[in-house]
């Protein structure tokens, strides 16, 4: 299974994220907002409170109790492979 095992402010909304399998991406959070709605999504909208993100079990988590999984960060960033 998949993790997120660090992730770093890029700009605005955008995370650079490092991956257990040995690559990194970087998620465009003004993408995935763009197409979706709802109580614990619109608060990240606010580029305060999206800075608050942090990394537990394995996924990129809010405050406001919002997990975006590993695997569907995966899916949602451009991926490269590292060194």
């Amino acid at each position: 299974m998949i993790k997120v095992l660090n992730a770093r402010l890029a700009n605005a909304f955008k995370l650079e994220l490092d991956f257990s399998d040995h690559t990194h991406g970087v998620f465009d959070a003004n993408a995935y907002l763009a197409s979706r709605s709802g109580p614990l999504l619109d608060k990240l909208r606010e580029p305060a409170y999206f800075k608050r993100f942090f990394v537990d079990a394995g996924a990129l988590c809010w405050p406001n109790g919002l997990e975006i999984s590993p695997a569907r960060l995966r899916e949602l960033s451009v991926v490269s492979a590292t060194a």
